[in-house]
């Protein structure tokens, strides 16, 4: 079977017709996403794009970043914190204060094991991570971030600048 590119060779329009016929993108229904939701939905949809709007954006007050330490880490790198001083160890309890380390609104989650006692200062706990902590003989502090004062001093009343006129 002959290639199109031999079969076509000498042809003006290689077999497209009129030579208006393969002109800008109106051939082809138009580029890109264009006929997405109207000639071209089919293709979209196999694409997994849909028709019409879905879905909503959350506010942004609704929505926060706190980081989250899981149970089972702080149980993993408590030895190697000490090393490195970032927490203490006193008798068999490792104290941990999660303010002091980068982490004063840190929450602490119940995902994993404890196998060492620890004493865990945080702002947020989970209710899961605060049994799992307790039955392993540890004890979950709550952080309160100090309050700034802030003195406000009256200012002092000025008396304007007159000049007397003779």
């Amino acid at each position: 079977m002959k290639k199109n590119v031999t079969k076509f060779r000498g042809s003006r329009t290689c077999g497209g017709g009129t030579h208006k016929n393969r002109r800008g993108g109106g051939s082809r229904g138009g580029r890109g996403n264009a006929g997405g939701c109207k000639h071209h939905f089919v293709r979209n949809y196999m694409k997994g794009m849909a028709y019409g709007k879905h879905g909503f954006k959350r506010p942004l007050k609704v929505l926060s970043s706190k980081p989250i330490v899981n149970v089972g880490e702080l149980d993993e790198l408590a030895e190697q914190m000490v090393q490195y001083g970032e927490a203490y160890k006193q008798g068999d309890v490792y104290h941990i204060n999660l303010a002091e380390l980068e982490y004063p609104i840190a929450k602490v989650l119940g995902n994993g094991r404890i196998t060492k006692p620890m004493a865990i200062t945080v702002s947020e706990c989970s209710i899961s991570a605060r049994s799992k902590i307790e039955e392993a003989g540890g004890s979950i502090e709550e952080y309160v971030p100090p309050v700034k004062e802030v003195d406000i001093e009256p200012e002092e009343t000025q008396k304007p600048d007159v000049e007397e006129d003779i």
